[in-house]
């Protein structure tokens, strides 16, 4: 299992799940500024077409490029089924952001050889680590 650290290291492309428009949620804010660091956001979300400047998708299973890292922002109950469509697409790492926590999702990526973290905040873990994509 790679470090939280060492996941952002190696990720250059992130799905975000539940990725919101509203600049007052964490789910815009967070994600933003990852992209401001150099990350590559997907915004996964049905009811918008595109956020960040990037075209959002309906679900993980419609993004038709490969993914480092699924980024969730959604309710635990709902982690689980998110855990699994990472899975699915072969994603190598889930991150459930600040204040998300599911035995279930961690049994099914830990099961399925996925790096798993919980209740962690990304700009949180990238500050602290120093770590930043742009050149």
């Amino acid at each position: 299992m790679r470090s939280p650290m060492q996941i952002l290291a190696d990720s250059a492309v992130i799905a975000v799940v539940g990725a919101s428009r509203d600049p007052g949620k964490a789910a815009h804010r967070v994600p933003l500024e990852m992209q401001r660091h150099g990350w590559r956001i997907i915004p996964v979300n049905p009811t918008v077409d595109e956020l960040f400047g990037e075209k959002a998708y309906p679900a993980l299973a419609d993004i038709p490029h490969p993914v480092d890292l699924v980024d969730v922002f959604r309710p635990a109950r709902d982690a689980v089924d998110v855990v699994r469509q990472a899975v699915a697409i072969g994603a190598p790492a889930v991150w459930l952001q600040l204040g998300i926590f599911s035995d279930e999702a961690r049994r099914i990526a830990e099961e399925a050889g996925l790096d798993y973290v919980e209740d962690k905040c990304l700009i949180v873990e990238r500050a602290a680590a120093g770590l930043t994509r742009r050149g």
